[in-house]
């Protein structure tokens, strides 16, 4: 297995952490109600994907 001959110094080991941070999701509203859901995925609040219904959502009566 290779290995180093020197050490990295922390700076270098910083600089190709760089990438590493996290993201906030990416949250888009839904066209049906309104609320804010992941694109590409079905609306949690109303069931709905591109403009079907496709989750039977049970009212809250």
């Amino acid at each position: 297995m290779a290995l180093p001959k020197r050490r990295h110094s922390k700076t270098r080991r910083d600089k190709s952490r760089t990438h590493h941070g996290l993201i906030p999701p990416q949250l888009a509203p839904c066209k049906q109600c309104g609320a804010l859901r992941l694109p590409h995925r079905v609306c949690p609040q109303c069931g709905t994907y591109r403009g079907r219904q496709v989750i039977k959502m049970g009212s809250a009566e």
